[in-house]
C-alpha cells in the first residue's frame, strides 16, 4: 500500500510537506482503535529483548533523530514495531532552523540532502510532550546547541536539554556531528569534545541514576579523528558512539552533478551513505573491542542492509531515509530477519 499509494501522492508534495502529512497520520495512528490494528500488523514476534547500556530493547532497530524533532509522534512509530524512538535534535530555546527549501529528494540515488539546521520547538516543549507518554518504551533524547549560542559556551546549551529530559528519556545522544550549524562540527575536535562530555558526564553522575549518553559523529572524519573519538569515549567513559551522522560528500551519486549543485550544501543521507557508514562502523568494532555501545546508522534500507550494519559491529541499528523511501514493511522485514539471525 506505501510502494502504490501513498508514496507516490507524499512524493507528489514537498518533503516537508509530506513530513507535516506524516506528523498527522501517525498522531492518528496512535489513537485507539488504529493503533490495536497497526500494532497486530507490524508486530515484532521476538521473545526475547536485546539487552544494551542496562536498558531491554524490543528490537535493535530504532528511529534515528531527525524525524521525532519536537517528540510529537513516537507513541504512532513504537506501534510500527521500532524497538526505540530517538527524538530531537532539541536545543534550549525554539529556533526556526535554515531558510526555506532546505529538505531534497535525490529519489534515483534513494538519498536525501537536508540543511534542516536544529528545527525545534525547544526543550520544554518536548518535555510536556514526553510527560504525556501513553507507554513504557525506550526513548532516546538527541540533545545540541542553538545556533546563536558560541562554542564557548555550547556545553551550558547541552546541559540545559541533559538536565530538563534526564527524567524523561532512557539515554542521551550528543550531536555535535549535523553539517548545517554554523561552526558545530568544530566541537568535535580533541579538547573541546572531551571537555564536553566529561561535563556531562560529570553532571551524570550526580543523579540518583545513570543514562547512558552515546556521542554521533560524523561519517567524514580521518583515521586518525576516529582514534581519538574511541579514546575519549573511553576515557569519559560514555556508553559509546552513533555512527553515523550525515556526509557532506557528494560523490558516486546517480543524480546528475548539476541537480546535485543547484541544490546547495547540506548532509546526505540514505543509500549512498551505506559503504562509509559500514566502514565507521567496522573500524571503530575492531578499534574498541567491544568496550562500549556502538549503534550504526546509515544507508539502511533492506533487512540485508540491517545484518550487514549487525555484523561490522554495531549492537543497536537505527533507520529514517530508509524508512521515508521503503515505509513502514521496512520496519518489519528488518526485524523479522534480526530475529532469525539473534543467535
Amino acid at each position: 500500500m506505501y510502494q502504490r499509494i501513498l508514496k507516490p501522492l507524499l512524493f507528489l508534495l514537498s518533503p516537508e510537506k509530506a513530513h507535516t502529512f506524516a506528523v498527522v497520520f501517525l498522531k492518528l495512528s496512535a489513537l485507539f482503535p488504529m493503533n490495536l490494528i497497526v500494532r497486530s500488523v507490524f508486530k515484532n514476534n521476538n521473545k526475547t529483548p536485546y539487552t544494551c547500556m542496562g536498558i531491554q530493547f524490543p528490537s535493535r532497530l530504532g528511529l534515528a533523530a531527525g524525524f521525532d524533532k519536537d517528540a510529537e509522534m513516537f507513541d504512532g512509530l513504537l506501534n510500527f514495531g521500532f524497538g526505540f524512538v530517538e527524538i530531537g535534535t532539541i536545543t534550549p530555546k525554539p529556533q526556526g532552523g535554515n531558510e526555506k527549501p532546505r529538505l531534497f529528494r535525490l529519489p534515483v540515488d534513494k538519498g536525501l540532502i537536508n540543511r534542516m539546521g536544529f528545527n525545534n520547538q525547544g526543550v520544554e516543549s518536548a518535555v510536556n510532550r514526553l510527560k504525556k507518554r501513553k507507554r513504557n518504551a525506550v526513548i532516546g533524547g538527541n540533545i545540541g546547541k542553538n545556533k546563536i549560542t558560541p562554542n564557548d559556551e555550547a556545553f551550558l546549551d547541552y546541559e540545559r536539554c541533559f538536565e530538563e529530559l534526564f527524567e524523561y528519556v532512557d539515554y542521551f545522544t550528543v550531536n555535535v556531528s549535523s553539517p548545517n550549524t554554523p561552526g558545530l562540527r568544530s566541537l568535535q575536535d580533541k579538547e573541546p569534545l572531551k571537555k564536553l562530555l566529561q561535563h556531562l558526564q560529570d553532571l551524570n553522575n550526580t543523579h540518583g541514576s545513570i543514562k547512558p549518553i552515546l556521542l554521533k559523529i560524523a561519517p567524514d572524519l580521518s583515521r586518525n579523528q576516529l582514534d581519538e573519538v574511541v579514546e575519549i569515549v573511553l576515557e569519559t567513559k560514555i556508553a559509546g558512539i552513533i555512527a553515523c551522522n550525515t556526509t557532506i560528500e557528494r560523490s558516486g551519486l546517480l543524480t546528475p552533478s548539476d541537480a546535485v549543485e543547484q541544490i546547495g550544501p547540506g548532509g546526505l543521507s540514505g543509500s549512498p551513505l551505506k559503504k562509509k557508514a559500514l566502514e565507521v562502523v567496522s573500524y571503530l568494532s575492531e578499534k574498541s573491542k567491544g568496550a562500549f555501545t556502538i549503534v550504526g546508522v546509515g544507508g539502511i534500507s533492506t533487512a540485508q542492509d540491517a545484518l550487514d550494519m549487525i555484523r561490522a559491529g554495531a549492537d543497536l541499528i537505527q533507520v529514517y531515509t530508509g524508512f521515508i523511501y521503503e515505509g513502514p514493511i521496512m520496519v518489519k522485514k528488518i526485524n523479522e530477519a534480526l530475529n532469525l539471525n539473534s543467535n
